[in-house]
């Protein structure tokens, strides 16, 4: 009689560069795109993920991903989380001594992830058109290994986070607290459109108020041009 089926992932890419995000940013990196994601941020910039990719076993994965010479992985989308089968792959890539990275948008339940696991949480503000989708209760899921991370578009959205900070004890509860503010997007590339917020505005804000929090680039588009896909 047969067994069961193999479990598969729909893997929109998979490519190794350099890590732009995170207390990781600047370390090599191999980095999973997953398919699918049921958020529209407006500042979105991996659109193509919502639609595109191929249905492959995860023990596919799990080889390609150990093929390359980088100790750290980091599983994106799209929302990775989406893909139940996703959690047997993280769970294989920390049993291989890798270092394992989860990008996740905030709105899927993170209890279930393996505890080897380091979530970076993004708490959608209200200039992403997604706020209300954040799901609360991830947030008494957290690790001291953890990341939050917050994208924002405007003063509005760095007040929101500014308070949310401190309304939740973040610092000392996770690893980083991360402010990205929004990079200009290429043409062809916004879901509604969304301004990119100047980097020094935060800076001067951050140091006005003394946030408890990294200020973030994404130093991948500081290096290739913001468009370019597979880095």
């Amino acid at each position: 009689m047969p067994g069961p089926p193999e479990p598969t992932l729909r893997i929109t890419e998979i490519f190794h560069s350099i890590q732009g995000e995170s207390t990781w940013a600047g370390r090599p990196c191999v980095f999973v795109r997953l398919t699918g994601c049921h958020l529209r941020c407006r500042y979105c910039d991996t659109e193509y993920a919502f639609r595109e990719g191929r249905r492959r076993s995860v023990a596919d994965v799990l080889r390609e991903v150990l093929g390359y010479p980088a100790p750290l992985v980091e599983i994106t989308g799209g929302e990775p989380l989406l893909q139940e089968a996703v959690h047997g792959l993280m769970s294989a890539l920390c049993d291989a001594g890798r270092t394992v990275l989860l990008e996740t948008s905030g709105a899927c339940d993170i209890s279930a992830c393996d505890p080897r696991v380091i979530r970076i949480l993004d708490v959608k503000t209200p200039g992403s058109g997604e706020a209300a989708r954040f799901l609360a209760s991830n947030l008494h899921h957290l690790r001291p290994h953890d990341e939050v991370k917050f994208v924002l578009t405007d003063r509005s959205d760095y007040e929101f986070a500014r308070d949310f900070v401190v309304r939740h004890r973040l610092p000392g509860r996770v690893r980083e607290i991360l402010f990205s503010p929004v990079f200009e997007q290429p043409a062809g590339m916004e879901i509604e459109g969304c301004e990119a917020m100047q980097p020094r505005d935060l800076a001067g804000w951050m140091l006005e108020d003394g946030v408890h929090a990294r200020l973030q680039l994404q130093l991948h588009k500081h290096i290739w041009a913001p468009a370019t896909r597979g880095v």
